[in-house]
C-alpha cells in the first residue's frame, strides 16, 4: 500500500504546462515558438513536469529548450509541430536545427504526435555538396542523459531527422521516421560522441542513411530496426 501511495503521489506531483495556455494556436499560421519556450522555461524550473502539445497542427520555427531542469521532464506531443515549408524562412550559421534540446537529464518525448519538417522544397534546393548552406535538421538532442524518445514520428525532415550529440543512456523506442527515397541528406538518426544509445523497435524510411554513426560513439545498440527506403548504417 505504501508503494502504491508513493507512486500516486509522484504521478500527481507532475505539473502540466499546456502550450495553448501560453498563446499557441493550432491554426498552422501562428508561430508557437514563444509559447513553447515559455512553457518549457516554467516547467523546467518547477521540478517534475510535462510540456503538453495537444492535438492539432502548430507552426513552429527554431526552438531551443535548455536545461538543466529541477526534475524529470516530459514532452507529450499529441499533435503535429510543423516547420515552415520554405527553408529560407529559417536563417542561421552552420548546422541549424528546428528544435534543439540541450543538457537535460531524465527527458521523455512521447505522445503519438509528429514532428513535420515539410522538407520537399529544401530537398529540391539542397546545394550543400557544392558549398551551399545546409537546410535545417528537425531535432537535435545535445547532452541528453537517462532519457527516452518513444511513440512519435519524424516526417519529411529538411535534413537529418535527429542529430544525437554528447548523449548518454538515451533510448529510441517505437520511433518512426518517414520520408521518401528522393529526400536528400535526410539521415534518420545520426549518433556522434555519445555512449549507451539504444535504437529499438523502430521504423526508418528516408532518403539517406537510416542510422549514421559519427566519431566518439560507443556502446550503440541497434535492435529490431526496419530500414527502407534508405540504406543500412554508415
Amino acid at each position: 500500500m505504501s508503494l502504491l501511495l508513493l507512486f500516486l503521489s509522484t504521478v500527481e506531483a507532475q505539473a502540466v504546462f499546456d502550450i495553448t495556455k501560453y498563446g499557441a494556436q493550432a491554426d498552422e499560421k501562428t508561430d508557437c515558438c514563444e509559447a513553447v519556450m515559455s512553457a518549457w522555461k516554467e516547467a523546467c524550473a518547477a521540478g517534475s513536469s510535462k510540456v503538453l502539445i495537444p492535438k492539432g497542427t502548430f507552426l513552429m520555427g527554431i526552438v531551443k529548450l535548455e536545461g538543466p531542469c529541477k526534475g524529470a521532464m516530459e514532452i507529450e506531443l499529441q499533435g503535429t509541430l510543423k516547420a515552415p515549408a520554405d527553408p529560407k524562412a529559417i536563417k542561421g550559421e552552420g548546422w541549424i536545427t528546428h528544435r534543439i534540446i540541450d543538457h537535460v537529464d531524465q527527458l521523455t518525448i512521447c505522445g503519438g504526435g509528429t514532428f513535420d519538417g515539410q522538407g520537399e522544397a529544401a530537398w529540391k534546393a539542397n546545394d550543400c555538396k557544392n558549398g551551399g548552406e545546409a537546410p535545417p535538421m528537425s531535432l537535435m538532442l545535445n547532452c541528453i542523459t537517462n532519457s527516452v524518445v518513444k511513440d512519435v514520428t519524424s516526417l519529411n525532415s529538411k535534413n537529418f531527422h535527429v542529430n544525437v550529440i554528447g548523449c548518454e543512456k538515451l533510448t529510441f523506442e517505437r520511433f518512426k521516421i518517414d520520408a521518401p527515397g528522393t529526400s536528400i541528406n535526410t539521415d534518420g538518426i545520426h549518433v556522434g560522441r555519445s555512449k549507451e544509445v539504444t535504437i529499438i523497435d523502430t521504423n526508418i524510411g528516408t532518403g539517406d542513411d537510416c542510422i549514421s554513426i559519427g566519431d566518439g560513439t560507443t556502446d550503440l545498440k541497434i535492435e529490431k530496426v526496419t530500414c527502407g527506403p534508405g540504406h543500412g548504417k554508415k
